[in-house]
């Protein structure tokens, strides 16, 4: 009787697993830039890795016509790749394995205690990526981080991957998330920048344009000194103060006249963390992608992390 039930149980057991393998094998959809090991059993000269190519396609030995990858689970692939073979083979057994997983990445970097990429095959939320990443650098990180969306339009229509050119920025107080009261599900190719303090940003004619930290209380005026002044030719009448709405990824603006500011006749708008002061006539959004592309620039110089 005991070893019937042992018998049992050790059954129940390999079925467990082998739902979970399947599970997890029907969750991931393979992506544009992964690399694929095909392995064909009993024809070795058939075994090979081959990337995913721009349209989403891949070519392999003695089959003339290329076969669509992306979008399909291993198992989906590997029974199409069967039956392709079966015009050469008798009973081919194909199998199908995703060894480098690169379409869906996500990044965390800043004054976080193990700042790298993530190459996660599942739905995230912010909290739970920021944990991957061994969460905030106590002793370094400011009161907010920002996450950068844009992400790609790979679709599963035939149609090649593209990266969208407009970014989305969102910004969370650390506490707020580290509380899980902001959680929001993640995308591929977010970038989470958890900031070493708090800052602000003046772009366009100023002579040192980029990030101002906020150690003390600042004002329009102040953090254009900062950034050591205009450059010539600026428009002093028209300063942008580009402040998101609370809880949202919309952008508001002001428009401020330094004369008005100096003559008293406007009050000097005090400055709050990841105010953007915009001496220039780009569009708004135009300064958003410039914020986000300045973002990706040490991504390529991160440690690979698989989850």
């Amino acid at each position: 009787m005991k070893l019937r039930t042992f018998h049992l149980l050790i059954v129940a057991f390999a079925v467990s697993i082998t739902v979970a393998q399947e599970s997890k094998e029907e969750s991931y959809k393979i992506g544009y830039q992964d690399t694929l090991e095909i392995t064909v059993f009993r024809h070795p000269e058939l075994t090979q890795l081959v990337n995913i190519s721009p349209d989403g396609t891949i070519k392999l030995f003695r089959i003339d016509t290329p076969i669509r990858a992306v979008c399909k689970t291993e198992r989906e692939l590997a029974a199409e790749i069967t039956e392709k073979y079966k015009t050469y083979l008798k009973n081919p057994f194909v199998n199908v394995r995703v060894v480098e997983q690169r379409s869906q990445y996500f990044a965390v970097i800043g004054a976080v205690e193990r700042p790298g990429l993530f190459y996660i095959n599942r739905r995230v939320r912010l909290l739970e990526l920021l944990s991957f990443a061994g969460g905030p650098d106590t002793e370094k990180a400011g009161t907010k981080l920002i996450v950068a969306r844009a992400g790609s339009t790979a679709t599963c229509d035939g149609k090649a991957q593209e990266t969208r050119e407009n970014y989305t920025l969102y910004q969370f107080n650390v506490r707020d998330v580290l509380q899980a009261k902001e959680n929001i599900w993640m995308e591929p190719g977010d970038i989470v920048s958890v900031l070493d303090a708090d800052v602000v940003y003046v772009y366009g004619n100023v002579r040192k344009p980029g990030a101002i930290k906020l150690n003390r209380a600042l004002t329009l005026r102040q953090a254009i000194a900062s950034a050591e002044g205009f450059a010539p030719a600026s428009n002093k009448d028209k300063i942008r103060l580009i402040r998101q709405k609370p809880g949202q990824a919309e952008w508001e603006e002001q428009v401020f006249s330094l004369k008005d500011i100096d003559n008293g006749k406007v009050t000097d708008p005090l400055l709050q963390p990841n105010d953007i002061i915009a001496v220039s006539e780009d569009k708004t959004q135009s300064i958003l992608n410039g914020i986000g592309k300045s973002l990706t620039g040490g991504l390529a110089n991160l440690p690979i992390f698989v989850k």
